[in-house]
């Protein structure tokens, strides 16, 4: 199978593209930039989708970082625009499956309820962010293109927000949120690879999936994982407001409550490779 990814560079898409060419597909990157072996990704107008079977789009502005005004516009518009040209490109090639990447920001601060893919969209920038995102790829499903609009989790694996935790925990400086009851829905980085190769040849999987473990996790058991794992101790709250102040309102992604479940993905039969978060962090780093 040919699969097309945009992003291919980024942590997910790195990983992707060692485990569809370890199953035996052909994975063909795209850029922005000009790279040896990729097709290129336009300022505007379609991209080149021939031969290819397959479409994974993972491209967008990394969430790191102040959000500032221009920040936020670029979060929303890197994410919205590509998701257009990914639509408007079906006509240069005709995939059977776009994987179009989401986020569980989608369902806003959930308390303490759990939600799953039929849940409405939450309250917040996070949130309009993914509606905006996932609304920008449905024009394709009148394509007769089946769409899934993967919601992925917390990432545990080396890079990504893991990569700005680590040092802390190993320097002794890792702790928990508050009180750290906020719930966190966690998922390992071959778990979101492995999902969307699952996805994309199983022909039942359509429309919204989250990509996360079966079970949330509170955070103060999340940090105490974590320093396990790296033979520390975590025993130190960070005030809520010291975070507030340090990131503004970056602070809702760190802050806001995150109870997911996964539904489709169980549903469907889908077979995890890392459910125990100690021993996802050992395979990761140690």
């Amino acid at each position: 199978m040919n699969i097309g990814i945009l992003g291919a560079r980024g942590l997910i898409g790195c990983r992707l593209t060692q485990l569809a060419e370890a199953a035996g597909h052909k994975v063909v990157p795209f850029s922005r930039s000009a790279h040896p072996g990729h097709r290129e990704v336009p300022s505007t107008g379609p991209l080149d989708f021939s031969r290819l079977d397959a479409v994974v789009n993972l491209a967008g502005e990394p969430i790191l970082g102040l959000w500032t005004p221009s920040k936020k516009e670029k979060i929303l518009r890197s994410r919205v625009d590509t998701t257009r040209q990914v639509v408007e490109s079906i006509r240069r090639g005709k995939p059977a499956v776009i994987v179009n990447a989401s986020a569980i920001g989608f369902y806003g601060d959930t308390g303490e309820e759990e939600v799953d893919e039929s849940s409405p969209a939450g309250s917040g920038f996070l949130a309009d962010v993914c509606r905006a995102w996932e609304d920008a790829i449905l024009p394709a499903e009148k394509k007769r293109t089946r769409i899934v609009r993967l919601r992925i989790g917390f990432v545990v694996g080396p890079g990504g927000v893991m990569k700005i935790l680590r040092p802390l925990f190993l320097c002794g400086l890792g702790g928990w949120i508050g009180r750290g009851q906020r719930w966190m829905s966690w998922i390992h980085l071959d778990d979101v690879a492995s999902m969307i190769l699952w996805a994309i040849e199983n022909e039942n999987v359509r429309g919204a999936l989250n990509a996360t473990t079966p079970e949330p996790i509170r955070n103060f058991d999340f940090m105490q994982d974590i320093a396990r794992s790296y033979h520390r101790l975590a025993i130190l709250p960070i005030p809520p407001l010291a975070l507030r102040l340090a990131l503004g309102e970056l602070s809702h992604l760190v802050l806001d409550n995150s109870r997911v479940r996964p539904a489709k993905a169980i549903d469907l039969g889908y077979r995890y490779r890392q459910l125990s978060l100690v021993r996802s962090l050992r395979n990761s780093y140690i």
